[in-house]
């Protein structure tokens, strides 16, 4: 069984559902009457705990106390609809990139572009393995062009695309919600679904991509699983996890 290394930082995510009948009588907002709250890992650790429920030779390397950086969403019950997010103003420590460990079949970045790695960093890791795939909010440049795969949304794509070299073309994952993704100019559809929450379906479907290529080295065989994989997560309220069909 291959190895996956993934790296990047991590929060914990925070969901607080709530009913809502009434409006504050001072202020234009509705009252919040909170009837659960549900946590769970999440941005690289949320990557993690996908690829671990459907393959176990997985590590993380991210940073120390995690869980003391929360992103909290008040959802409504009924719909789902949400009413804010409230993030802690935590900083994240720059990792020291020397001391990870690159004895690793694939090593995944998920990059949140909080500050754990710089570009720097990412292009050492690239530079030093030959199996590299990344998923970053950062805007693509040149820093990329020794990843193997880079995986992005089509919002970040539309904002990278000015700057993106011919080097990084083909090796681009472009994910494009309900009209699938796309690569090296194929489309990859997915079927239409009940689309109920999209929290953390980025993460399933790299911890999906990240699984199937380890299994097959096929990267076409898991761009398809990585969108049957986040397309019923999507379907599922909160931050969900993939599973085998």
């Amino acid at each position: 069984m291959k190895k996956i290394l993934i790296v990047g930082e991590s929060c914990k995510d925070i969901f607080v559902y709530c009913n809502a009948d009434r409006l504050a009588p001072d202020l234009p907002i509705p009252v919040l009457s909170v009837i659960e709250q549900i946590e769970n890992p999440g941005m690289a650790k949320n990557v993690e705990r996908n690829v671990k429920n459907i393959y176990k030779a997985c590590d993380i390397v991210t940073n120390d106390g995690w869980k003391l950086v929360t992103k909290t969403r008040y959802m409504h019950r009924g719909s789902n609809h949400a009413f804010m997010r409230v993030d802690t103003d935590h900083h994240i420590p720059r990792v020291v990139i020397q001391k990870i460990p690159l004895m690793y079949d694939i090593i995944a970045v998920s990059d949140y572009n909080k500050g754990f790695l710089t570009e720097d960093d990412i292009a050492y890791l690239c530079k030093n393995h030959s199996n590299v795939f990344v998923d970053t909010k950062k805007v693509l440049g040149h820093w990329a062009e020794k990843a193997k795969f880079i995986k992005i949304n089509n919002y970040e794509y539309e904002r990278s695309k000015s700057s993106i070299p011919n080097s990084l073309v083909n090796k681009i994952i472009c994910t494009k919600g309900d009209l699938g993704a796309t690569f090296q100019g194929k489309s990859y559809p997915v079927d239409k679904v009940e689309v109920k929450d999209l929290s953390g379906a980025g993460d399933s479907f790299f911890a999906a991509l990240l699984v199937k290529y380890a299994e097959t080295n096929n990267i076409e065989d898991a761009i398809k699983f990585a969108n049957k994989c986040a397309s019923r997560v999507v379907q599922q309220r909160g931050v969900s996890v993939i599973e085998r069909s």
